[in-house]
């Protein structure tokens, strides 16, 4: 009876013990995961922190990037507007060179426009008492400049080439030979149709198709003159002049050079 009292002793003890190791390895796997997790949120917090001290990195390096861009862009435009400056300094240069241009185009155009019209009553004279070739076309050209002095649509550049051109096609005809065919009275009183051979502004001839009329352009008379003494030359000339044989000297009258007066 007494055994039986002190096992029931000891197993109350054992269970009581047993109750406590329980009671304590609760107590402990409690704090250890109070540990654990006190660790985890501390980590979580080290990780967000780190976050933010990533991103405050990754906005530092941003900001130093538009930093260092904003700079090259400020450097682009200082070189770009000393280039712009000069630029403009240039153009000002330009522009005040222009102003004194058209400052003096009208003072040009003031003069001009009486030294063409001079240019253009001496062209009409020299025609009138030069060689009588070509009249029709060339009192034609003289009375176009004429005509064209009086067109406002016209620039003053435009009709000063028209009259330097007129210049350049009678100086031209000094140097040059040439065949046409013209109608006209050479003193007989019957207007006929004449082949015309003109050697620059030395001799002027004048033929017909059957060869039984030739004369020759009197300078000192200021008429035909009828001349059969080189009647065959004249035609070779004619035919030189038309490309019809190949050239060669020929022979024929000339008036005498006179003095200028």
């Amino acid at each position: 009876m007494k055994r039986c009292i002190s096992s029931s002793r000891s197993l109350a003890v054992a269970v009581v013990a047993a109750t406590c190791l329980f009671a304590t390895g609760s107590v402990v796997a409690q704090t250890v995961d109070q540990v654990l997790q006190a660790g985890q949120q501390r980590l979580t917090l080290a990780q967000q922190s780190q976050e933010r001290i990533n991103g405050i990195v990754e906005g530092t390096r941003s900001l130093e990037d538009q930093y260092r861009a904003i700079n090259k862009e400020i450097d682009g435009l200082r070189v770009y507007n000393r280039l712009m400056e000069a630029q403009t300094q240039g153009q000002s240069a330009v522009l005040e060179d222009i102003a004194l241009s058209i400052d003096q185009v009208d003072v040009i155009n003031r003069q001009i426009f009486p030294l063409m019209e001079r240019m253009i009553d001496g062209l009409e004279s020299f025609v009138s008492l030069d060689v009588p070739f070509l009249m029709t076309e060339r009192r034609g050209r003289v009375a176009d400049l004429q005509s064209i002095m009086e067109r406002s649509d016209v620039s003053v550049a435009e009709k000063f080439r028209k009259v330097i051109e007129a210049y350049q096609i009678e100086n031209e005809y000094g140097s040059s030979s040439e065949w046409y065919e013209e109608t006209f009275d050479i003193g007989d009183g019957v207007p006929r149709q004449y082949n015309v051979l003109r050697i620059g502004r030395v001799g002027l001839y004048a033929q017909s198709d059957d060869g039984s009329v030739t004369a020759r352009w009197d300078m000192n008379e200021k008429r035909w003159v009828e001349d059969s003494s080189a009647r065959s030359d004249i035609r070779k000339g004619v035919r030189m002049a038309r490309q019809l044989i190949a050239p060669e000297i020929i022979v024929i009258p000339v008036t005498n050079p006179q003095e200028a007066s």
